[in-house]
C-alpha cells in the first residue's frame, strides 16, 4: 500500500479542543483508521507544523476523502505528500 506524509497545523479552534481534551487526538486517529487510512507513525512537532503523520492508504482517493473530512471540521489544516521508500524510488527510476 502507498505511504503518505501528512503535515498538519491546528486552527485556533483545534488548539482549544486539544488543550481541553488531549485524548481527542486518539479519537481522531480511530476515525482516520475507520476511513481506510492506517497510521504508521505520529509525532507532535515544534516549528512550522504541529503534527507529522506517516500513514498508509490504498490510494490517493482514500487519502483525499480523509483530508476533506478532517479539513471540513475547521480544526486543522493538512498538507499531504505521497511518499516512496528509497528502494521503491530506485526501482522506479531504473
Amino acid at each position: 500500500m502507498p505511504y503518505y506524509v501528512i503535515l498538519s497545523n491546528l486552527t485556533d479552534e483545534g488548539r482549544k479542543t486539544i488543550k481541553q481534551k488531549p485524548e481527542r487526538i486518539l479519537e481522531v486517529n480511530r476515525e482516520i483508521e475507520s476511513m481506510g487510512v492506517k497510521i504508521q507513525k505520529q509525532y507532535a512537532l515544534l516549528g512550522q507544523y504541529d503534527f507529522l503523520n506517516l500513514v498508509e492508504a490504498p490510494d490517493n482517493e482514500t487519502v483525499m476523502k480523509m483530508s476533506v473530512e478532517l479539513g471540513s471540521r475547521g480544526s486543522v489544516h493538512l498538507v499531504t505528500l505521497p511518499a516512496l521508500s528509497i528502494e521503491e524510488f530506485i526501482k522506479k527510476i531504473k
